[in-house]
This record gives C-alpha cells, sequence and structure tokens, in this order.
C-alpha cells in the first residue's frame, strides 16, 4: 500500500493570522484536503504561535473525531512541558517530536543522538504512557538512526529538505541513495518510518516504491502549489506521486 498523505495545515493557518480573523477558516481547510483525499492532518504548534495556535489544537481534535472518525490527527512539537500537556490531554494518533533551535525559519535538522537522548526519552515515555504513537525528526544518516530505537520511539521522521533540495541536480541520486539507505538502517532496528520537508509531487516520486515508508507530510509545498492549479488538483498530485491511484470522476 502506497504511504498516507497527512496534510500540514500550519501555512494556512499563517494566511489566518496575517489578517487577524478567521479567514482562511483551519476546519473548513481540513474538509477540504480531506474530501480530496488526504488521510491525515498535521498540526505543528509552537510557542510563539506564529502559525498553528494553542487553540487550534484541540478545536482539530474534536472535529476530526467528531466529522471524520478514520483521520489521523498528527502534531509536531518540541518537548516542551505545556506543549507535551496539550498533546496527552488532547491524545492524536501521532506525536511527531522535532528539534528546535530559537530563530529558526523552520525544522532544519533531526535530533542529534546521544546528545539528545535523556530529553527525547523522556518525552517518548510520557506520550507512549498516554498510549500516542510516537515519531521523531531524524536526518538521513544510515549510521546513526537505529540509535532512535534506543529511546524508545515507534517511528522516525527522516528530514527530507536535502533531498528535496537535490532533485533535479546532480546529486539526486547520492541523496536519494541517502534517503534508501536511512530507511533500510531504520527498518533493520524496528522503527516504523515517516518522511518530509519539502517533498512534492516531483520528487515524492523518487520514494514511491520505498515499502516500509507508511506517512509523508506535506504542507508548504501543496500551499504553494494550490496557488497555481487549486487545492483539490494539488492534494490529487501528491496522491498520485505517492502511486495512489486517481480518484473516480465524480457522477
Amino acid at each position: 500500500m502506497p504511504a498516507a498523505l497527512s496534510v500540514n495545515l500550519n501555512k494556512v493557518a499563517l494566511l489566518r493570522n496575517s489578517r487577524g480573523r478567521n479567514v482562511p477558516d483551519l476546519l473548513e481547510a481540513a474538509d477540504a484536503v480531506i474530501a480530496a483525499g488526504a488521510h491525515g492532518i498535521t498540526l505543528h504548534p509552537r510557542l510563539d504561535q506564529r502559525h498553528v495556535r494553542f487553540d487550534d489544537v484541540p478545536q482539530m481534535a474534536e472535529h476530526l473525531a467528531n466529522s471524520h472518525p478514520g483521520i489521523e490527527l498528527n502534531i509536531e512539537c518540541e518537548p516542551d512541558p505545556s506543549l507535551l500537556a496539550m498533546v496527552v490531554e488532547v491524545r492524536p494518533h501521532q506525536c511527531t517530536l522535532v528539534p528546535v533551535t530559537p530563530g529558526e525559519v523552520t525544522s532544519d535538522h533531526g535530533w542529534r543522538l546521544p546528545d539528545d537522548a535523556a530529553p527525547l526519552g523522556a518525552a517518548v515515555g510520557q506520550l507512549k504512557a498516554a498510549g500516542i504513537r510516537t515519531s521523531a525528526f531524524a536526518d538521513c544518516e544510515p549510521e546513526h538512526v537505529a540509535r532512535f530505537a534506543d529511546v524508545g520511539v515507534d517511528r522516525v521522521e527522516l528530514y527530507t529538505g536535502p533531498y528535496a533540495w537535490a532533485w533535479g541536480t546532480p546529486q539526486q541520486a547520492t541523496e536519494q541513495q541517502r534517503v534508501l539507505a536511512t530507511a533500510a538502517a531504520a527498518t533493520a532496528a524496528g522503527l516504523g518510518l515517516n518522511a518530509g520537508h519539502d517533498l512534492d509531487h516531483h520528487n515524492l516520486v523518487g520514494l514511491r516504491d520505498l515499502a516500509e515508508l507508511a506517512e509523508v507530510s506535506i504542507g508548504h509545498a501543496l500551499t504553494c502549489r494550490a496557488l497555481e492549479v487549486g487545492r483539490d488538483q494539488a492534494v490529487t498530485e501528491l496522491l498520485i506521486a505517492l502511486g495512489w491511484p486517481p480518484a473516480a470522476p465524480a457522477p
């Protein structure tokens, strides 16, 4: 089965925040991408609340539970106590733990193990005690990825920025092989596999045959593409790139 598509709605929230009102509406955006075929919704609340706000998280969880019970909610966050408490209260299907550097524009690296093992392991334990599947942001380093099994995470989310940026350049094959080798090492260590960051309908094709890949999280590229072809078409293109069959035309 192809990897599931989880749509990250952070850029929708960022656009809403820039105007000071509830347009675009985050719940309506979730409805739209789900209707277009998305399998999950991702939110990444940050402490500065520059896109997803804290109150968005329980609202989205309740909305999905009531209106889309088969749709997975993935919350990305750093292991700050206030954020972890919110995640435990909401109890999403998955929490992806991401290291955050103050002032960063976006997430740009995975956890450094063993240096980050103590805070990461403590957060994983808290989440798993609440019955939440855990994932951790990991660089594509096949020689190091097995260390994530030691801290107890269920999955790793491969940071695919370098792979995405290399697509269509002479470095494409090198970066693609790095992703594939890291995926193989993660699987051998008993870790589930997600991927995300700058993936789009072009470079996803290079991951289509990665049978172990369970889920990809895509937001920025989808939002940018939606400005060109519309949101439904942007979702459809990603699903096709992942290997899902085209949706049947409406009667």
